[in-house]
């Protein structure tokens, strides 16, 4: 496969909440977009940033409804509620490890979504996990039709293990400037989302948890351990310089600060 950015960078910028980091990506994106980030770092680069939840949230699409998620029940749990600058359906982050992608490219967003996911993939082979494009294609013209959660729809090119989807994605590209998000569950906490859905009863909520089961796998339950976060992000630069031979600088997060300023808040109360 073709080169398909000439420097590849990487910033850790450890526990946040949720509205911290949609701001965060969305400051990066808006970086990308006014030049400020190539200016200082580079043309036809890229940057991956990884990064976790405290509090836990809960993520909504873009363009989902807000009346999907019982607010009250978050509220009292201490669990945020934000939007992301994504699409795709409501993700519950707790135990997993994030992502966030972003670099300006005239590449198709499938030729992205699917060198990213193939990244990953032969990450996890470093763990003895052997996971595979899902071939599918997601339907988002089903409407009410579809299902809230994002980790029972697959899309093609995201990532399933056995049957079972391992690694989700969401993406937004504005002019050429592409921002992808991703979650890789560490445990089956993904799954309380079940919980946390407005369905009005007990049976709706519990047939939700069932699908989320069927449907969906984390890491814990595929290797019998949870990995360290810093393992994960050495394992994504191994894979990067032995299967690409491009070595992922990493920036330190104050090296960033001068992006990173006050943006608007997204946080759902």
């Amino acid at each position: 496969m073709k080169r398909l950015f000439s420097t590849v960078y990487g910033v850790d910028t450890g526990l946040q909440t949720g509205e911290r980091n949609m701001e965060i990506d969305c400051m990066l994106m808006q970086a990308f977009i006014d030049g400020r980030f190539h200016h200082r770092y580079g043309s036809g680069c890229c940057l991956w940033r990884f990064y976790g939840w405290q509090p836990f949230a809960v993520t909504l699409g873009y363009n989902q409804d807000i009346t999907a998620i019982d607010t009250l029940r978050c509220a009292r749990e201490g669990i945020d509620i934000v939007r992301r600058p994504t699409g795709g359906r409501a993700v519950f982050h707790a135990e997993e490890f994030t992502y966030s992608f972003i670099a300006e490219t005239g590449e198709p967003n499938a030729v992205i979504y699917r060198w990213v996911h193939e990244v990953i993939m032969h990450a996890l082979e470093y763990l003895g996990i052997y996971a595979e494009f899902c071939r599918s294609t997601l339907d988002e013209s089903r409407g009410k039709g579809a299902p809230v959660t994002c980790f029972t729809a697959s899309a093609r090119y995201e990532l399933q293990v056995a049957g079972r989807k391992l690694v989700g994605s969401a993406q937004r590209r504005t002019r050429q400037v592409l921002l992808q998000h991703g979650s890789l569950p560490l445990t089956q906490k993904h799954r309380e989302l079940s919980r946390l859905v407005a369905a009005g009863d007990k049976e709706t909520a519990a047939s939700t948890r069932r699908e989320m089961e069927r449907k969906t796998v984390s890491l814990e339950e595929v290797l019998g351990y949870i990995p360290r976060y810093s393992t994960l992000v050495g394992l994504l630069r191994q894979a990067l310089s032995r299967r690409y031979g491009i070595e992922m600088v990493m920036l330190e997060r104050h090296e960033l600060e001068g992006f990173l300023g006050q943006g608007q808040t997204t946080l759902i109360s």
